[in-house]
Formats: structure tokens, C-alpha cells, sequence
């Protein structure tokens, strides 16, 4: 399992694995959507910055941080990470199977939130993710937060993300939605995040190749559609009133992610690089 690969290949380098699997197709995902969206918005390109755990750090491993400020997207970040070693005590009862690898874990995916200039082009999420302790599971998903919400691009979406689904499991795509559902809601607002999309965590079938190939089709059903609906909307004539709207519906994102985003708590546990995690925030926001 992951102590002993690592123990044979020496701590530096990621232990052999599924995460390790995992990462190669994250980092070709993350060229193809920085290229999708740059692509969209002419003049601009993504800045990179590459970060690694300082050789003292008691975790290993790094990853690309991209964010590009543009005139269409006004800040978009789109982060490939993996890492590995062993959790903080306080974690390790949270983590399925970190008991019985004694804490030790690998961890790979791409995390990707575009705050969009034009108040008629949704804000986006997507992520998806590999994580071994002595079990192998994966999580992720992708939802919409319009701010004017148009129903052929909530249609759109969630029809993309259904075909995954229905390739993947008959019943998969109720069950994610509704779990997208009640995750991306805000109960101190009694109000949701937006127009939803599908959301799951902790899954291990027993078929790692079949999980895996699912996820890789929700990656593929974003890359798809996302680009196709900011093409749509980014030229659409919007009045200050309207920007003032978007700014107020960046707030509701800041406080999910800060408050209850399970991403940003795990990022935090494992010392994660906070410029990394916090590119979630957007870069003006009223409340």
C-alpha cells in the first residue's frame, strides 16, 4: 500500500499508487481548460506558479497554481496539486481509512472557480480528486452559480453532467444532484449557491477503474459545456446595476467557501499553500 511504496522510493517522491495514476490525466485536464478558456477571452493567458513542500515540511509533493485576470474572465484560477504524507492527529478520524493507514495519505485533483466579468455569465466550480489511506476513493463535481440564472444554460449544464452520469451508474446523476443539492446550500441564508450541478465524495465501488473513468467523464462533460455557455453570454450588454448584483452573489460564494467548503477545510488540515486554496476568492465583492 502507500507506506510501504514510499518507504521503498523514498519520501521526495510520490508513492506508487492510483493518486499517481490520477495525476497525469489532472495536469493534461488543467492544460486543456487554461487553453479553452484563454481561448474565450483574447489577450489574456494564465500565469503559473509552481509550488513544492520545503524538504523539512512533514508533507511532500506540490502542484501548479494557474490564475488569469482578463476581460472576460475576471479571475479565474485552475489548481493541480498532490501530496502526500501523514495527516494531523485531528484529522485522521475524518478521513476514510486514515485510522488504519495510521494517518499516512496521498491525495491528488484539479480545482478550478471562474468569477466571470459580465454579471450575465456564471461564476463555475469544478473538482475532482483521488485520495488513498489504506482504502482508494475519489470525489468532485461541478455546479453553476448564475447570477441572472438563464433556464437553456441550466439545462445545458445539468445535461452534460447527466451523460456522465447515466454512462457511469443508471441512478447516479438523482443521486448527485440532489447531493450537489443540499451540499452547495447556505442554512445561515436558508438559500442555495446557485442552479446546482452534481456532487460526490468518498466513492469506491470496488471498481477503481470504473470510478475513475467517471470522473474523468465529468471532467470531460465541464470541458465541454462551461465554454459553450460563457461564448454565449460574455458579450451581453449589462448596467451597473446589474454588476452590483454579481458582486453581492460573489459574497454568498466567499461565505460558502469559507464557512463550509469541505476543499478548503482539507486544504487547510494538510498545511496546504494558502494562495493555492484562497483562489477561490474573487477579486471585488460586496455584501
Amino acid at each position: 500500500m502507500t507506506t510501504a511504496s514510499q518507504e521503498e522510493r523514498g519520501a521526495s517522491a510520490p508513492p506508487d499508487g492510483f493518486a499517481t495514476t490520477a495525476g497525469v490525466y489532472y495536469r493534461d485536464l488543467q492544460d486543456r481548460i487554461c487553453a479553452a478558456f484563454e481561448g474565450l477571452d483574447t489577450g489574456s493567458k494564465f500565469e503559473e506558479t509552481s509550488w513544492q513542500r520545503a524538504p523539512d515540511h512533514r508533507l511532500k509533493g506540490g502542484g501548479r497554481m494557474r490564475v488569469m485576470r482578463g476581460e472576460v474572465f475576471e479571475k479565474v484560477g485552475v489548481n493541480v496539486s498532490h501530496v502526500w504524507g501523514v495527516l494531523r492527529k485531528e484529522s485522521i478520524p475524518q478521513i476514510p481509512g486514515a485510522i488504519e493507514s495510521d494517518g499516512r495519505f496521498s491525495a491528488c485533483g484539479i480545482s478550478l472557480v471562474a468569477h466571470m466579468r459580465n454579471p450575465f455569465t456564471p461564476i463555475v466550480h469544478m473538482n475532482i480528486r483521488c485520495m488513498e489511506t489504506s482504502k482508494l476513493w475519489f470525489g468532485g463535481g461541478a455546479d453553476l452559480t448564475p447570477t441572472f440564472p438563464f433556464e437553456e444554460d441550466t439545462k445545458e449544464f445539468h445535461a452534460a453532467l447527466k451523460a456522465a452520469c447515466d454512462a457511469y451508474r443508471p441512478d447516479a446523476y438523482a443521486e448527485y444532484k440532489a447531493w450537489c443539492d443540499k451540499y452547495f446550500y447556505l442554512p445561515h441564508r436558508k438559500e442555495p449557491r446557485g442552479v446546482g450541478g452534481i456532487f460526490f465524495d468518498e466513492l469506491a465501488s470496488g471498481d477503481a477503474a470504473a470510478d475513475f473513468k467517471f470522473q474523468q467523464a465529468v471532467g470531460e462533460a465541464f470541458l465541454g459545456v462551461y465554454p459553450r455557455i460563457v461564448a454565449r453570454r460574455k458579450d451581453t450588454p449589462f448596467t451597473e446595476e446589474d454588476r452590483d448584483k454579481l458582486l453581492h452573489k460573489r459574497g454568498r460564494y466567499v461565505e460558502f467557501n469559507l464557512v463550509y467548503d469541505r476543499g478548503t477545510k482539507f486544504g487547510f488540515a494538510t498545511d496546504a499553500n494558502p494562495d493555492a486554496y484562497l483562489m477561490s476568492m474573487p477579486p471585488v465583492v460586496k455584501w
